[in-house]
């Protein structure tokens, strides 16, 4: 006897096994204890039978990456906090405020070993309007979360406590670097950008992250990068860093793909169903050499 299926079809029925094997991911009904790839496996399966489209599986994949990562994979460095000092004159941190285009800034005393508050861009204006307005007086609390702490937690606390801004501090309690809501939300959906941010802007092309640790954007030409690294990466085939990735995988790049390149390990942190669009490059510890043989 043939089980009736209520009239549906195929494409009913792997929907509803796609479903199925994520509700079992949910409630750990995994019997070899390895419900993260299984659920990813569905993911592709369901992708590739057409229930769910590329962006919608680029960003189911970023929501299970950013359990995977930290406060440190994604930070910006200290170096290029842009940070008020309300000791300085004030022209200066309004004209520094003003050129960056960011709409909070941390406010420190002296140094970023003493982090006072934070100023929201409005602060500013009114500093501007009013030359009696005391931005002292209206800092507000500042967020910070550990190196070591996972995105999806940050994810949860900037929601719950209705945060757009944390500042990283290592396990010293250093100021090590600066996340917004912003940064993690693109790990699942790609690059936001804004009406400050210039897509054609070279200098921002190669951005430093930590020790021996990039963002580069996949546009940027082979040319740049062995100029800004003292590489030699070649290829007659391609122009850019994105390029290579691509040809090396010999497919279309994903997110978390990753290959080996001119002393580089680059990994995919955004894409597309067209194109990748922003690498991490981390770069290799040198190949120990081998000791010379004895000569009698």
């Amino acid at each position: 006897m043939t089980q009736d299926n209520g009239g549906r079809g195929p494409e009913d029925s792997a929907d509803s096994s796609f479903f199925h094997r994520i509700g079992a991911f949910f409630r750990d009904e995994s019997e070899d204890g390895d419900a993260a790839k299984q659920l990813q496996s569905a993911m592709q399966n369901a992708r590739a039978k057409g229930v769910i489209g590329e962006d919608s599986f680029s960003m189911m994949e970023g929501v299970l990456k950013i359990s995977e990562l930290c406060a440190s994979d994604i930070m910006i460095p200290r170096s290029r906090i842009k940070a008020i000092n309300l000791d300085e004159p004030r022209e200066q941190w309004m004209r520094e405020a003003r050129e960056s285009g960011h709409s909070r800034f941390p406010v420190i005393d002296g140094d970023f070993s003493n982090v006072i508050g934070l100023l929201h861009a409005k602060d500013l204006l009114y500093s501007l309007l009013d030359p009696d307005y005391k931005p002292r007086e209206h800092l507000r609390p500042v967020k910070f979360v550990t190196e070591t702490m996972a995105l999806n937690q940050i994810l949860k606390d900037f929601k719950t406590e209705k945060q757009h801004l944390a500042l990283v501090v290592d396990e010293f309690g250093e100021v090590a670097g600066l996340l917004t809501i912003e940064d993690v939300i693109e790990q699942i959906v790609g690059d936001i950008d804004d009406e400050f941010d210039t897509e054609d802007s070279e200098a921002k092309n190669i951005v430093p992250e930590g020790k021996n640790r990039w963002r580069v954007k996949a546009v940027t030409l082979l040319e740049q990068f062995n100029e800004y690294f003292h590489t030699s990466i070649r290829d007659p085939h391609c122009e850019t860093i994105g390029g290579i990735v691509a040809d090396r995988l010999e497919r279309m790049p994903r997110r978390g793909d990753s290959v080996e390149a001119g002393g580089f390990r680059f990994t995919v942190l955004s894409a597309n169903d067209r194109q990748v669009k922003l690498l991490q490059a981390e770069r290799l510890p040198a190949p120990a050499l081998s000791p010379a043989p004895d000569r009698k």
